[in-house]
């Protein structure tokens, strides 16, 4: 089936900014609470969000086989579940009844009344209910770089990590969307010279660069996933702030990995942007070597050429853009790290979300965390009112942003926002 909705000639009788990432060949999907209070699924053209509920309730959607209430719900899960046929078919219908050639909703007053909603008008939410939550370490520069860090340049990479994608799971149930503050972390800590652990705030509050990709229901308990079929399961792609406290996380990681460290906050975009919109930006994976056994090999361009940034605004300040970044650097593509985690037999289902790991470049200005930004603190970053950042203070707001961008169309994810708050105090 042809991807209509990603013809780049096309345009919407809506008002699209120039520089919007969300034009009409974008279609992300999206939950959203309206002004009458009503929770509905959704999409967004430009500065305008659409309530597919209502669209569907109005016949739009007519000759797609979809249940009455697919989009009447407060998550996306059960569209997702309905595989890509149906997401492609449902893009392609919404890109027609928007595309300025059609008049069908476009001179229908009181349907667009219904329908059609100013951003000012809604309250975004977390997009589905993310069941399970995995965390990768994709990143060659990012891993070298904490591994020189800890244990010296010789070893900084450990054994496996050429040969397999390293992940681990984490904790969904503090995943929430853009624009929700967060309480500085507390837990045990090892100060420079002590031997025992103390208690309290975390001061090494760091961000992590990431993206994040959803899939769907893909297999049963002990069937594998085919890396040549990895791509079907996967829906679309989220941008990723997956909170560190550095400091709580040196000291418990060793030796089952990440906890209280990593599970405190993790924050995404509420737009879902499907790997179809993304479709005309794919780019070759970096080079591997050794090459991957047989189970991890897959030719071809599987990687996306998506730009990322990340900014941090002191409280009455100015933002600085700290950072920026690419998700093709990753060394570990997203089809690796779906057949990876399900070889041994482990189910993936609807809304599970797998985080790529920070994603760092070959420049320091590309580097995806602060650890890595002021190398531990040692080379802090100047802010532009003249302040200095080693990790992020209380009352700063981190900003990501992504985008992919050719000639011919600007594919975005709009921004991930977040407020560090002080420790939580009843």
């Amino acid at each position: 089936m042809s991807i209509s909705a990603n013809n780049p000639d096309r345009a919407s009788w809506l008002h699209v900014d120039k520089n919007s990432d969300f034009p009409i060949q974008n279609i992300p999907f999206g939950v959203f609470l309206t002004r009458d209070d009503i929770v509905t699924i959704g999409t967004r053209i430009g500065d305008t969000a659409i309530d597919l509920g209502a669209l569907h309730q109005l016949g739009y959607f007519d000759g797609i086989p979809l249940t009455d209430d697919i989009f009447l719900q407060d998550t996306l899960n059960d569209f997702i579940a309905d595989g890509r046929k149906t997401w492609r078919l449902v893009r392609n219908r919404i890109a027609d009844i928007f595309d300025d050639t059609d008049d069908t909703l476009k001179n229908n007053k009181k349907n667009k009344e219904i329908v059609l909603f100013r951003l000012d008008e809604i309250e975004m939410q977390l997009p589905v209910q993310i069941g399970d939550y995995t965390d990768f370490y994709a990143s060659k520069e990012h891993a070298t770089n904490v591994g020189t860090m800890f244990r010296g340049k010789d070893n900084a990479l450990m054994p496996n990590w050429l040969h397999l994608p390293v992940g681990y799971h984490g904790r969904s149930s503090s995943i929430i969307p853009s624009g929700i503050p967060i309480h500085r972390p507390q837990g045990q800590t090892l100060p420079a010279g002590a031997t025992v652990p103390t208690f309290g705030p975390s001061n090494l509050v760091d961000f992590e660069l990431e993206m994040a990709f959803i899939t769907t229901d893909a297999n049963d308990l002990g069937e594998p996933i085919p890396i040549s079929e990895a791509e079907e399961y996967i829906f679309g792609l989220v941008l990723f702030n997956d909170w560190s406290a550095r400091d709580i996380q040196k000291w418990e990681y060793v030796p089952l990995g990440p906890f209280l460290g990593k599970n405190f906050a993790s924050t995404i975009s509420p737009w879902i942007v499907t790997l179809d919109a993304l479709e005309p930006f794919r780019v070759e994976s970096p080079k591997q070597h050794p090459q991957p056994l047989p189970y991890l090999q897959l030719g071809g361009k599987n990687s996306y050429d998506i730009n990322l940034e990340a900014s941090i605004k002191p409280q009455e300040a100015k933002e600085t853009i700290v950072c920026r970044s690419n998700f093709r650097y990753m060394y570990w593509n997203m089809a690796q790290q779906l057949a990876h985690h399900t070889v041994n037999g482990c189910p993936v289902n609807s809304g599970d979300m797998m985080g790529s790991g920070t994603i760092s470049g070959p420049t320091e200005d590309s580097y995806g965390s602060m650890l890595e930004l002021t190398w531990r603190g040692e080379k802090p970053l100047k802010m532009k009112d003249g302040s200095e950042r080693k990790f992020i203070q209380d009352n700063d707001t981190v900003i990501m942003r992504a985008f992919s961008e050719n000639d011919d169309v600007r594919i975005g994810f709009g921004e991930v926002k977040t407020k560090l708050l002080p420790v939580y105090e009843k």
